[in-house]
């Protein structure tokens, strides 16, 4: 176990910078980059859908995020695919990468799972509850009871991965392959960006099973704190490349307190 505890020292004092993968212009890694800036480390920026190359190796970086976006996983873009198959290298190194909304589809279907639309239609726009597994709670203790989405699609959960949260309308919320992560939902999300997504998509908050505007802020008062408090944990954990068993006996060590 010693040894174990001074790997994961060793992961937790890693300054490297983290790759982060963005899809237009004007996005922004939000509290997602806040949270690995106060960890100390640089974000190296890259925006492969206006020209920017992702790197052969993870060699110079603590580990990568893919981010949301607009387009889907399906769509027959270049950088869509380019960016698909360059989770492989994440995969095969073994290293740290976090793909969120968009960004988890991706490693769905590098995975080999469907992404799809729901089959009746249903969107998740603003604030739904989730339901951890037992999984989920090896990993981080305290989940919060909602979180915020943005999405039309969702996936399945890819054969020898693990579910991390389940939901209702689209089941995988939140799934791990090794040191991959997968996040159906967006705690990367600033009160700032929900201003913003919530202007210049407004059309979405008319689909069914999506939240009206208002409630994206009343339901932000309730559960926020509790997103940003398991972001700051799920993020500590995942760049420290914790194993199972140490995540597990920390989190029995919390449930005793």
């Amino acid at each position: 176990m010693k040894l174990l505890e001074d790997d994961i020292q060793g992961n937790r004092n890693d300054i490297r910078p983290v790759l982060i993968v963005l899809h237009q212009e004007s996005s922004t890694p939000g509290r997602v980059g806040n949270a690995l800036r106060l960890l100390g480390h640089p974000l190296d920026i890259r925006r492969p859908r206006f020209g920017d190359p992702l790197p052969e190796t993870l060699d110079d970086h603590a580990g990568a995020v893919i981010f949301g976006g607009p387009m889907s996983a399906n769509d027959p873009d270049d950088f869509v695919r380019q960016e698909i198959e360059w989770i492989s290298v994440a995969l095969k190194e073994d290293r740290p990468f976090l793909g969120i909304c968009l960004g988890a589809q991706m490693l769905a279907v590098q995975l080999g799972a469907r992404v799809a639309p729901h089959p009746q239609g249903r969107a998740q726009i603003g604030y739904y509850p989730i339901r951890p597994t037992a999984a989920g709670h090896a990993i981080c203790a305290h989940w919060p009871d909602h979180v915020y989405h943005w999405h039309c699609e969702g996936f399945e959960l890819p054969a020898g991965s693990e579910l991390l949260a389940e939901g209702s309308d689209f089941p995988v919320e939140a799934f791990r392959a090794g040191h991959s992560f997968g996040l159906q939902f967006h705690p990367d999300v600033t009160t700032a960006m929900m201003h913003r997504w919530t202007t210049r998509g407004h059309a979405r908050m008319t689909l069914p099973g999506a939240r009206p505007r208002a409630d994206h802020f009343s339901f932000r008062a309730l559960h926020d704190v509790a997103e940003r408090a398991w972001l700051k944990q799920f993020l500590d954990n995942w760049l420290a490349r914790m194993p199972m068993a140490v995540a597990t006996e920390t989190t029995l060590r919390q449930a005793a307190e």
